[in-house]
């Protein structure tokens, strides 16, 4: 497969998998804003949200102030913002376009639709679109799409690369939504463990469509822990970091054997998965939970730089 081809069938994946966490943010962070404010002081969610897509800078200089119709628009509609829904499912499109031809009829279908769709709602008046409703639409189209892809693609390179795309960014992803509940938005250490804490905890768990996974998984009441270990180390669960890394180790090894070569990519990406195998959530809570995200979202980002140098830059592939 061309590098060219295979890259932009890999940002394809990224940018479909971007616009559902835009999404699931935007959802967390209008959820979050329901609760009340039992510390009686400043509360920062949406801003919260905003350094989670590492957009809060840009958002300020744009919009000035921080209130929940501005950030709305902001993480959905914006063009100027990068990691908006809109922006990143444009992208995905792009994409797609340009390597129509690699793409089976549904799969295109799918992603075209949802464009046109998107800008329909780009066209309503605001007043009358809820935000639960547009997180709602975003989460469907995206999970149709992959539908389509799962259902209907060939498993060679291309879906290789697809899903390599999918889950690099869904492990930076899910990472980023933790790092928002625990590291940000929680006021206080003062409150670890505290009902505030709880809900929280409860609405990530429903952010990220993991109620019914968690209580299958886990018994007794929500804990930080448990989650945690749903989230970070549970191989069953399609989000949490160790499968993720798992899926695009096999992804990895499944074009090592097609190409007949192991490459750097393989190796950087089998260490994160031995070493999320090894883990346990105290050592997590040990290290703290912000500094194991933020450790992880590096090394993740390391396995996509080093695809991006082994596989899409233009080297033979």
């Amino acid at each position: 497969m061309l590098s060219r081809t295979a890259e932009h069938l890999y940002w394809m994946a990224r940018y479909i998998e971007r616009t559902e966490t835009t999404a699931r943010l935007l959802e967390v962070g209008a959820r979050n804003a329901l609760l009340p404010n039992a510390t009686g002081g400043y509360r920062n969610d949406w801003e919260a949200v905003l350094q989670a897509k590492g957009t809060l800078e840009p958002f300020i200089e744009k919009y000035k102030d921080t209130n929940q119709r501005n950030i709305e628009t902001w993480l959905f509609f914006d063009s100027d913002n990068p990691s908006s829904v809109y922006s990143c499912l444009s992208a995905a499109r792009e994409n797609a376009r340009v390597v129509r031809t690699a793409l089976t009829a549904p799969a295109w279908d799918a992603i075209n639709t949802s464009f046109q769709e998107l800008q329909q709602l780009h066209r309503t008046e605001r007043s009358k679109l809820m935000v639960t409703d547009l997180c709602e639409w975003t989460l469907r189209s995206c999970q149709l799409i992959r539908g389509a892809i799962m259902s209907t693609q060939l498993r060679n390179d291309g879906y290789d690369f697809m899903g390599i795309g999918t889950t690099v960014e869904r492990a930076d992803n899910t990472a980023r939504l933790i790092d928002v509940k625990y590291y940000v938005l929680l006021p206080s250490v003062n409150y670890v463990g505290s009902g505030l804490d709880q809900s929280q905890w409860a609405l990530l768990l429903q952010s990220m469509t993991a109620q019914r996974a968690f209580n299958w998984s886990y018994q007794g009441e929500i804990t930080a822990a448990k989650i945690a270990h749903l989230l970070i180390l549970n191989r069953r669960f399609p989000r949490s970091l160790r499968a993720c890394a798992q899926w695009y180790c096999e992804h990895l090894d499944n074009l090592a054997e097609s190409y007949q070569t192991a490459t750097a990519a393989q190796e950087v990406a089998h260490k994160l998965l031995d070493d999320l195998r090894a883990a346990t959530v105290e050592d997590i809570f040990e290290e703290g939970l912000h500094e194991f995200l933020a450790r992880f979202m590096s090394r993740n980002a390391e396995v996509a730089t080093t695809v991006q140098e082994v596989y899409l830059s233009g080297l033979p592939a």
